[in-house]
């Protein structure tokens, strides 16, 4: 039997900044969403897993300085990047993830390496970085994370002492518009993708730069398997970003597949409980992208806009940031 493949990727989630619009910033995240998505869909369309299609599109994310992964990474309340990645295997449910990494280039590499190459699930640290350079995945200095506008948002977010804040969080100057299609400064920030491929296998990967003006040390739920990452064959296979607290608090990528599996709801009722029910109810905000096991694709998000895209094979790619 052959499936359909497809692919979905996502960028973030947050509040939009239609009265500080930018067309060209908006034109700008469109593009890189629709070159990304169908890298991915071209891997599928060649016959790839979906795990290679997952793995690319991530990279390809954490290589693009929009959004908070990898190059872009925002900066901890002591002026530092710690990264998160995970990855799954639907048809295995084998899993790798790194945790509070910061010389590692491509987060997401060295999570598929622990998946592949380790008898472990996940690593942290100074542990994940010689594990990874066990492996030859490339090696950066901090600073290669490094961006202007993510400084800024760092030294905003310390001006405003409003504590931590997911992604760009800090509370937005009126003075200092961005121009971005989500207000920078109230984004939920974290990247990831899902697939199906023709053999009918799923994947999932997840990465992020985490909170500006976190606490060193704090981990969210984009490296945890099930909170921020899931991705099982007799199921589904999600990507999550929001509120990392709350996702790893409600298990949220393992209850859309719990919900389909023991519930017996369709990917759309599930995703839509756990993403419009459950989060809100403990504060909760953000969205995920997934694809179940016969391609069908359910993007749901609670706030005004996520940075998304899916492409299915033999179809135009198809992006979008609003409701």
């Amino acid at each position: 039997m052959t499936f359909k493949p497809v692919i979905a990727i996502h960028g973030g989630a947050g509040a939009i900044t239609r009265s500080a619009m930018s067309p060209e910033k908006e034109l700008e995240y469109r593009s890189a969403l629709t070159f990304i998505v169908t890298a991915g869909q071209s891997i599928l369309a060649a016959g790839g897993s979906a795990l290679d299609a997952v793995t690319e599109a991530v990279r390809l994310l954490e290589e693009n300085p929009l959004f908070n992964a990898g190059k872009g990474a925002v900066f901890t309340n002591s002026g530092t990047n710690e990264l998160d990645a995970s990855i799954m295997d639907g048809a295995t449910l084998k899993a790798g993830a790194v945790a509070g990494v910061s010389h590692i280039r491509n987060p997401i590499l060295a999570a598929r390496e622990v998946m592949e190459h380790s008898d472990h699930v996940m690593f942290i640290g100074e542990g994940a970085e010689d594990f990874a350079k066990s492996r030859g995945v490339e090696m950066v200095e901090s600073d290669y994370y490094f961006t202007t506008p993510r400084y800024e948002q760092w030294q905003r977010a310390l001006l405003e002492q409003n504590g931590v804040m997911l992604d760009h969080d800090a509370a937005s100057l009126a003075s200092q518009p961005q121009g971005d299609p989500i207000d920078p400064d109230k984004k939920f920030g974290t990247v990831g993708a899902v697939a199906l491929d023709i053999r009918g296998n799923l994947a999932a990967a997840t990465s992020t730069g985490g909170m500006t003006n976190k606490k060193v040390g704090r981990v969210g739920d984009s490296p945890i398997i099930g909170a921020g990452c899931y991705a099982n064959n007799r199921t589904v296979a999600v990507s999550a970003t929001g509120t990392g607290e709350m996702f790893i608090r409600a298990v949220a990528a393992y209850d859309v597949s719990a919900l389909m599996e023991y519930g017996g709801l369709s990917l759309e009722a599930a995703a839509n409980k756990v993403v419009m029910e459950k989060l809100p109810a403990i504060d909760g905000n953000g969205g995920i992208i997934a694809i179940d096991n016969k391609g069908n694709v359910a993007m749901p998000f609670n706030t005004e806009g996520m940075y998304r895209g899916v492409a299915k094979v033999g179809q135009a790619a198809s992006v979008d940031i609003y409701r």
